[in-house]
């Protein structure tokens, strides 16, 4: 094993219990704009392709945004339902119905970030079309997990959700933007209820791993 100067067993912790947390968000207490921008800081030293820095991001801490955002991911419900009546199994069943009960409360959360990109595709060929759509979109989601990660350390917890992308040129015209400035996600900010969260059950590596091909 190689030296380092990192606490791993902290760093591990961090990073194999950093869930997707909706039901232990308090929803009473406050966030303060200078923790979420010390996690923004924290983010924007993510990787990202061609050195290109375009990320921008929406803060709603004003109730009434809030709640016309929340009334906006609500008209998304009888999605989730829907899907929840073709889960496969009761885990994954519970998990949309969690999302259900969280998108009926989405605009108590004391805060919602929107990660978006500035500046449109531009691809001349089929090929070049599929690169540059993963470079434009791929590119921010180091930016968006390192946030989420902060948000953990400091006691926080997030969600990463796109229903309300479902109505995108509706909440382009509720945060303002741009038309060359596209929406990547909405991430529900809040502190939690208990810090104690555990790993999940995820399939061993070696079942999901492929060394020198897929077929090697």
């Amino acid at each position: 094993m190689s030296e380092t100067d990192f606490d791993l067993a902290t760093v591990d912790r961090l990073l194999s219990t950093t869930r997707a947390v909706r039901r232990r968000l308090d929803l009473e207490r406050r966030v303060s704009r200078e923790l979420i921008l010390d996690c923004i800081r924290l983010s924007q030293q993510a990787p990202t392709a061609t050195n290109m820095q375009t990320w921008r991001w929406i803060v709603l801490d004003d109730p009434g945004k809030r709640k016309e955002m929340g009334e906006l991911y609500g008209r998304g419900i009888p999605l989730i339902k829907e899907a929840a009546r073709k889960a496969q199994d009761d885990q994954t069943r519970r998990v949309y119905e969690h999302a259900q009960e969280f998108a009926e409360r989405l605009s108590e959360v004391p805060v919602h970030v929107i990660p978006c990109v500035e500046g449109g595709l531009d691809a001349t060929s089929e090929e070049a079309g599929y690169a540059a759509t993963v470079s434009f979109y791929g590119s921010i989601f180091p930016a968006i997990w390192s946030f989420q990660l902060a948000l953990r350390s400091r006691g926080l917890g997030s969600v990463l959700t796109t229903l309300h992308l479902t109505y995108q040129e509706e909440a382009r015209a509720i945060l303002g933007l741009p038309d060359d400035v596209a929406q990547i996600a909405l991430i529900p900010v809040a502190y939690t209820r208990g810090l104690s969260f555990k790993p999940t059950q995820r399939p061993p590596a070696e079942s999901i791993t492929h060394f020198n091909g897929w077929n090697a």
